[in-house]
Parts: C-alpha cells; sequence; structure tokens
C-alpha cells in the first residue's frame, strides 16, 4: 500500500510539472507573446490605463504587457501615472517635427515603431497584440488560437474605411486591391510587424498631408478632418507589405451593442457613448478627469444585473446589456484597487462596494473562452465593379447557419435619424409608441446626431434603442448649417459601425406615427427596387437639376418619406446619399423654385434630392405606393389602409389644430404629464360630409397616438399621480403651458417657418386647400363610424372604459384622504384626552403634596410659590401651543 501511495504521489507531482512545463513553454519561442497600447501623458488616458491594465490582468491574458507612453518633455515633468502600468517611454509626435501639423494619434505607429527599434523587450517576442487604451479584455487573446499565421494577421473589421475602395487607396499604395478594412485589435507576428511598422508611419503621414482627399466621399470620416488618416497608415501599410488580414468580426465589441448569438467577445472597445435604462457612459464626459488621483470616486454606478433582468425579457438584448454594466464595473473595480496601492483611506461601505467584492461579481467576470462562433471569420469573395475591370473588390460575406431556413420572410430592421434636442425627443417617444403598438416586425434603432456639447447635456439617453452619430449640422469643411444632412450622414455612420442581420431596412422620419406593419414582401421590395412613396413636387428629377447631379436622370425618381431598402443596395447607396446631398447643397445657383419645387427657395429639400439623384446613380429602380403614407389632415382614398402618418404639416380639426413648429421648443418629454391639447371626440364629427368625416378621424387618431405615448412615457418615469395636483395648481400648469407654446409660435423664425413648412409646392398647397372642406368648422353631435375606428359604439365604449377607470381612480384617492384624515382626526383628540387626564392626575398629585407643606416657613413657601408660578406658565404655553396645531 505504502509503494502504491508513493508510486500515485510521484505520478501527481509529475503531471504538476509537466502541466507547468506546457504554461511555461508558451511563453517560450516560438510562442513568446506581447501585448503593446499606446497612450499619452494625460489624465484621460491614465484612467483608461488603469481599466486596461486591470482586465489584462483579470483576463489573464499570457505574457507581458507595455504601455507606450508619448510625453512631451514639459508634460513628463508633471507627469504623475508613471506606475501605472510597465511603461516603455517614447518621443512624442503630437505635433509633427516637420510640417507642425498638431495629429497625436501618430503617436500609435510611431511608438510601436521607436519600441520595435529601442526596446530589449522586442528582440524576445513572436506575436504582438495591439490594443487602444480604451479597450477592456474580457479573455486570453492568444494569436493562434484566433486564427493569426504569419503573413496573415488577424483583426476586426472597420467597414467605415471606404478609401480601401477608391482613389484614395490608388494614390497611396501600390497594391490597392489588398487594402482591407481593418483596425481595433491587432494581432500578428513580429516579422510581419517588423515589416509594416515603417510604412504604418510613412503612409499616416502622406494620408494626413493629402488634405485635398480628406472629403467624407473619398474617407467616410464623417468630419473630413483626417483623423483617421492613421487608420488608412495601417490599411496602406499592409497593403505594400502584402500582407492580408484574417478579419474577425466576433472577437471585438462595442458596449451598447448586442452580441450574435452564440457569440462570446473577449474584447470591449468602449469608443461610443452606451447606456443602460437610465444610465449612460461617454468617455469623452471623462477628458480632464483625474478620478485615478482621487481616492475612494469611482464613474458613476451603473444598475445591478437583476435590474437587467427584470427591465430586459430578450435573452441576446440582455447579453449586451449584461456587457455594458461589465466594462464599468472592471474600471470601476479596478479604480478601487489602484485606489488601495497609492495608500488612499478605506472606501466607506456601500452598496454598490459590496457588489464589487461579491462572489456574484467575481463569477460574472471570470476570463470569457472563444466559442466556435467567436472563431469565424469574415470570408472575402472578389468580384469585379461595374465600369471598373482593373479592380477587383471585397464583398464581406459571413459564414453564418440560418438556423430556421423554413421562415416565411426576411428580416426588418426599422431606422430613424433625431438630434438632441426636445423637438425630437417628444418626436421619438410618439414614433417608438407607435412602432410596438404597430406590430412592426425586427427592431428599432434611433439614430441620433449629436455634437458633443449636446451630449453632455442630453437627458433622452433611454428613449429608444439608439445609435450615437456625430453631428453634421454644420459641416465640417464648408461651415454649411444644414441639419437635414444629418440623416444620410447618419444612416452612412450606421451601415459602416453595425453588423446587422435584417435583410431590409425600413427608413422612416422622427415625425411619424406608425399604424399598421410596413413589409417589404406587402409592397414588392427587392434588390435594385426599394419601395418608396411619392413626392411629386421633385421637380429637379425632371429638369437640368438632374442632369447636372447624376450620370442617369432618366432613372430619377420623385420619392421621399418611407424607404425600405435591400441591406446590400443600402451598403453601396448610403454613401451616394449623402455625396449627392452634399453636391445639391452647395448649387445655390440652382435652388430656385422653378428648378427644384421649393417653394423657400432655400435648399432646404437638398437631402430629398440627394435620395433621388443617389438612387439614380445606383441605378435603383423604385416600386412607389401612395398606399403607405398620408398626412393628417388630408382626404384619404377610399379602402386605403395607409400604414403611417406624416405630420409634417399643419392640420385642424374644427376649432383644434395642431402643427408641430409650435411645440419645437417645449420640453415635454422631461415635465411629468405635459402633452398636447385633446383632439376632439370622434363622436363630435360632422357625419354628413364622408370625405372629411374619413380625414377627420385620421387626424384624431394621429394626435390620440401622441398623447397616448406621452401618457405611458411617464407613468413609466413614475410621475406623481396627476390627480393629486390641486385644481388651481392645474388650472396654471395648463396655462403656463398654452402661454408658452404660444410665445413658440409667435417667435419662430421665417427660416424655421421654411423649415417646417416641409416645402409644399403650389399644386400642394391648391390641393390641401381642396381637400380641406367647409365641413371643418362645423360640430355634430350625430355618431359615425371610421375604418380605424371601428363603429361608433365601439368607440363610446372605449372612451367611457376610460374615462370612469381616471374618475373611479380619482374618487378612490379622495376617499382615501378623507378616511385617513378622518383617522387622523380621531387619534389626535384621543391624545387630547389623554393629555387632559394626565394634567389632572398631576395637578390632584401636587395639591395633597401642598397640603403636607402647610407647617413650612412663610420664605419657603414664597419662594416655592414663585417656582411653581414659572411652571404653570410654561406649561400652559405648551398647552395652548398643542391646542393651537390640534385645532
Amino acid at each position: 500500500m505504502e509503494k502504491k501511495a508513493i508510486l500515485m504521489l510521484l505520478v501527481l507531482t509529475l503531471n504538476l510539472i509537466s502541466g507547468e512545463k506546457s504554461n511555461l513553454d508558451t511563453q517560450k519561442a516560438p510562442y513568446r507573446i506581447h501585448t503593446v497600447f499606446s497612450v499619452e501623458c494625460q489624465d484621460y488616458f491614465d484612467w483608461q490605463t488603469v481599466g486596461l491594465m486591470h482586465s489584462y490582468k483579470k483576463a489573464q491574458q499570457p505574457g507581458p504587457i507595455t504601455r507606450l507612453l508619448s510625453c512631451t518633455d514639459e508634460e513628463r515633468k508633471g507627469y504623475r501615472g508613471m506606475k501605472l502600468a510597465p511603461t516603455f517611454e517614447v518621443p512624442s509626435m503630437s505635433r509633427h517635427p516637420k510640417t507642425g501639423d498638431w495629429y497625436p494619434a501618430i503617436n500609435k505607429p510611431a511608438g510601436v515603431l521607436h519600441w520595435l527599434k529601442y526596446s530589449k523587450e522586442a528582440e524576445n517576442v513572436d506575436w504582438v497584440v495591439i490594443l487602444d487604451a480604451d479597450m477592456i479584455i474580457r479573455g486570453p487573446i492568444v494569436p493562434w488560437e484566433i486564427g493569426a499565421e504569419k503573413g496573415k494577421p488577424v483583426s476586426a473589421y472597420y467597414g467605415y474605411l471606404i478609401g480601401c475602395d477608391n482613389i484614395l487607396a490608388k494614390l497611396h499604395t501600390k497594391h490597392p486591391e489588398l487594402c482591407d478594412k481593418v483596425g481595433g485589435l491587432l494581432a500578428m507576428h513580429i516579422d510581419d510587424l517588423r515589416a509594416l511598422a515603417p510604412l504604418w508611419l510613412s503612409k499616416t503621414e502622406e494620408v494626413r498631408e493629402d488634405r485635398a482627399h480628406w472629403a467624407t466621399n473619398y474617407t467616410g470620416d464623417i468630419y473630413g478632418t483626417g483623423w483617421i488618416s492613421e487608420m488608412y497608415g495601417y490599411s496602406f501599410g499592409a497593403a505594400e507589405v502584402g500582407l492580408r488580414h484574417k478579419i474577425n468580426d466576433n472577437l471585438m465589441i462595442y458596449p451598447g451593442y448586442v452580441p450574435r448569438e452564440g457569440v462570446e467577445p473577449i474584447l470591449m472597445h468602449y469608443g461610443l457613448p452606451f447606456s443602460v435604462g437610465n444610465w449612460s457612459f461617454s468617455k469623452l464626459e471623462h477628458h480632464e478627469d483625474d478620478i485615478v488621483y482621487d481616492c475612494s470616486r469611482l464613474f458613476p454606478e451603473p444598475p445591478y444585473p437583476r435590474e437587467i433582468t427584470q427591465m430586459e425579457p430578450d435573452h441576446n438584448k440582455r447579453r449586451g446589456l449584461f456587457l455594458n454594466i461589465e466594462c464599468i464595473n472592471t474600471m470601476n473595480e479596478g479604480l478601487l484597487l489602484q485606489h488601495a496601492a497609492f495608500g488612499c483611506p478605506k472606501t466607506k461601505w456601500s452598496k454598490y462596494l459590496s457588489f464589487l467584492k461579491s462572489k456574484t461579481f467575481a463569477e460574472l467576470g471570470r476570463p470569457k473562452r472563444l466559442t466556435a462562433q467567436s472563431r469565424q471569420m469574415m470570408e472575402v469573395e472578389m468580384h469585379k465593379k461595374v465600369n471598373e475591370p482593373e479592380k477587383p473588390q471585397p464583398k464581406i460575406i459571413h459564414k453564418e447557419v440560418d438556423n430556421d431556413p423554413k421562415k416565411p420572410h426576411p428580416k426588418i430592421h426599422t431606422i430613424f435619424s433625431t438630434e438632441c434636442s426636445p423637438y425630437f425627443d417628444w418626436q421619438t417617444v410618439g414614433l417608438v409608441h407607435s412602432f410596438y403598438k404597430s406590430g412592426q416586425p425586427g427592431n428599432i434603432t434611433r439614430l441620433l446626431s449629436c455634437t458633443e456639447e449636446d451630449l453632455k447635456q442630453y437627458k433622452g439617453h433611454d428613449l429608444a434603442p439608439t445609435h450615437y452619430v456625430p453631428s453634421m449640422s454644420r459641416h465640417p469643411l464648408t461651415g454649411d448649417w444644414y441639419p437635414a444632412i444629418n440623416k444620410p450622414a447618419a444612416v452612412l455612420h450606421w451601415m459602416n459601425h453595425v453588423k446587422t442581420d435584417a435583410e431590409y431596412i425600413v427608413i422612416l422620419d422622427a415625425d411619424m406615427i406608425m399604424r399598421e406593419p410596413i413589409t417589404p414582401w406587402e409592397f414588392n421590395a427587392a434588390r435594385s427596387h426599394p419601395v418608396s412613396t411619392p413626392y411629386e413636387y421633385l421637380i429637379g428629377c425632371d429638369n437640368v437639376l438632374a442632369k447636372l447631379h447624376t450620370k442617369h436622370p432618366e432613372a430619377c425618381d420623385k420619392v421621399g418619406g418611407v424607404i425600405i431598402m435591400h441591406v446590400d443596395d443600402l451598403r453601396k447607396f448610403a454613401l451616394q446619399w449623402l455625396h449627392k446631398t452634399e453636391e445639391v447643397r452647395l448649387d445655390r445657383s440652382h435652388w430656385s423654385k422653378n428648378i427644384t419645387g421649393d417653394v423657400y427657395e432655400a435648399g432646404w429639400i437638398s437631402e430629398m434630392y440627394g435620395y433621388s439623384f443617389g438612387a439614380a446613380e445606383l441605378n435603383l429602380r423604385h416600386v412607389i405606393s401612395d398606399e403607405i403614407l398620408i398626412y393628417p389632415g388630408y382626404v384619404p382614398a377610399p379602402g386605403v389602409n395607409y400604414r403611417v402618418f406624416h405630420y409634417g404639416l399643419e392640420y385642424r380639426v374644427g376649432n383644434w389644430s395642431f402643427d408641430k413648429a409650435n411645440w419645437r421648443h417645449t420640453d415635454l418629454v422631461n415635465k411629468c404629464w405635459s402633452k398636447f391639447p385633446d383632439p376632439p371626440h370622434p363622436s363630435s364629427l360632422d357625419q354628413t360630409d364622408n370625405n372629411s368625416l374619413q380625414r377627420d378621424l385620421l387626424s384624431i387618431e394621429c394626435a390620440t397616438t401622441l398623447n397616448e405615448a406621452l401618457r405611458l412615457h411617464h407613468e413609466r418615469r413614475k410621475c406623481p399621480d396627476p390627480n393629486t395636483i390641486s385644481a388651481p395648481n392645474r388650472e396654471r400648469v395648463n396655462h403656463d403651458r398654452v402661454n408658452e407654446n404660444r410665445t413658440d409660435a409667435e417667435t419662430r423664425t421665417d427660416a424655421e417657418t421654411k423649415t417646417d413648412a416641409e416645402s409644399r409646392t403650389d399644386a400642394e398647397t391648391k390641393t390641401d386647400a381642396e381637400t380641406r372642406t367647409g365641413a371643418e368648422s362645423r360640430m355634430a353631435v350625430e355618431t359615425t363610424t371610421s375604418r380605424k375606428f371601428g363603429n361608433v359604439e365601439d368607440v363610446q365604449a372605449l372612451k367611457h372604459d376610460e374615462i370612469p377607470k381616471n374618475n373611479s381612480r380619482q374618487s378612490s384617492q379622495r376617499e382615501t384622504s378623507n378616511g385617513t384624515f378622518t383617522s387622523m382626526r380621531f387619534w389626535i383628540m384621543v391624545l387630547w384626552a389623554l393629555s387632559i387626564f394626565g394634567f389632572l392626575g398631576v395637578m390632584s398629585v401636587m395639591f395633597k403634596g401642598r397640603k403636607g407643606l402647610k407647617k413650612r416657613g412663610k420664605g419657603y413657601k414664597s419662594k416655592r410659590r414663585t417656582s411653581y408660578s414659572g411652571f404653570w406658565d410654561t406649561n400652559g404655553q405648551d398647552r395652548h401651543l398643542r391646542n393651537a396645531e390640534t385645532a
């Protein structure tokens, strides 16, 4: 037995030794891994460094890590963060030593090149993982496990680098066909990096100096400022040395995005704002934040996992929200440990601190392992572009298995564009509410265009699933103020940054209300044949304007409003839409009414022409349907089931009217129980003219849906019960709201009036006047019917169901309030009675005491009497106050 025990012990010892040896072997040639990232001497990069370094340790990333620190001599003198990470200092090139150009992003290729040349560490490396500072590692990034080979690095997909497909690549590399749209995560062999690094730097300098090709249509940079020159420097440098990337779009994810089913990302890149419910985080808000050196201060705590489980029923979306909180929780945990390392006082206990130290969080933060789906690469299929036979273009295809091939219809995704303002917020509330109410298939995404300043003050992050987009309201090159350009710019940004599994994209405007689903199969959408609604006033499709701005004027369709387009068509089309919008906007000599149909001749409908001309360039021929959209206030065609209201124009029902422009500056979303004036009840409409009746019923439906959306929004915000507000206060609130709206309407400028008029032509105005009959001013007491509302009895039943509920609630509250008051009065009386009896009892005791003291001297009596006198006065006053309070 002893021999067997000794033998087993030897076997276990050998296994342990061999296991340790195998682990050590991963850091022996040819398996030595080194991770590097580039930063500058700023507080902004210091808190990012703390987060990345903590995640590096937590994820058990193999091999050493080095921070490439770029500082000027002046910055280095006062820098506090030398101990935050293993550091290799490199000279700063933020201000280029030759050209004087200020471009801090160049420090990344310059730092890598300097490290390769002068660091002894680089002499003992086989594989290099290059990350950005604003990343969180979730699991080991092992180059050969994720598919990297010598000559074939692995990287993430950066689809917006459109310069790989146009003249930019031809100008800056001899092998434009090898240009890959990649970035973010880089895993490559050290020999490949040594060949690439000098060209990475020189090509960055080249693109940075090529100001003539910084425009959005060349680079995809919506700011057009050359900021992504370093990314192109990498792609063009890699093409020069013949590196072909294995592109993996599953390894890295931006918090705020939903991971694909079965995919476990091992890297998070928090370069964009993200949110969970009412909580949000944007790295730009912490640009000057010295949180690393401020003891015990953390980033605002996000919701807890159980709260996310309650708020989001969809499993995959819930995974995305868990990633969001994991990102910020990992950074906060890193800050706690860093503060402790600095010798900060022990942090005061809190529920959040307890959670960060709990087993639950430790379990959630365990290193993530690659799944089979995470390892899937994007396949590059070469095909030739029309009119460019000499240049093959990459077509990106995901190797994904369709788990349900019997699905009858393709997937749909709905998007709409807005800006950071109260005006768009209430429109968002209305559209999103109607989206879910209509039963529209698929998901919806708001494309939110904001300046950095606007985003800092913005409160409406939780109003809709949101993709954040840089604002182009003020054009970065021309300085032109044209907010409408944000629509094509936002769609382009979304297409380049988001991977959707939808086959068709439905594009709406924010000032729309959905009534029923809008689907491609109902309206016969197909590849190269998008569906849209007629905009007949776009007369520029028939004259010199189209000839100037498209090679195929005969393919120009007068369409807009609702768009249903195949995702492949939209990928090709989005940039053309933006580019043509810019063209028409700059062509001021052709803004006149007789050319554009714009009665204000202000170029406001340039975006609409940008759409039509861009589609013509790609020869997209529309299926035009006049049964999708209707403006409230217009007479509906008999028997047509319109899917969307577009309330872009003022409309009336009798003496009641609605004009969205009057609510431009009113915050209906953040002021509890704010809403629009209620429209007339359907039962009050005149039924003698069926056209007017149907028109007015639709108008009422639109306004009612908006108010319903606002009511539900306020309920979700847990606004106090409006019935608890006193009548005078309620009247004052309503009075103030009316005055505010009146002021907004009176103070609008002519330019705003032109904006909101939606550029109707004279013909439309005439048509509108004809459709608005004299019956608008008449009110009838007879009941009527409507296709949407059903018969009148149903409408009245609906209204009668609603009104008693409100009355019942009010009545119940009043009764409860009275009951509470009565109960309180009873107990006060009881306490008052007990006080009197207690007082009499005390008096009785005192009088008995005085009888026993009669034998005492006069001086003593006098002294006691004075004392008693004070006692009585005090208690008398106290009793008086108590009686006053009771009364």
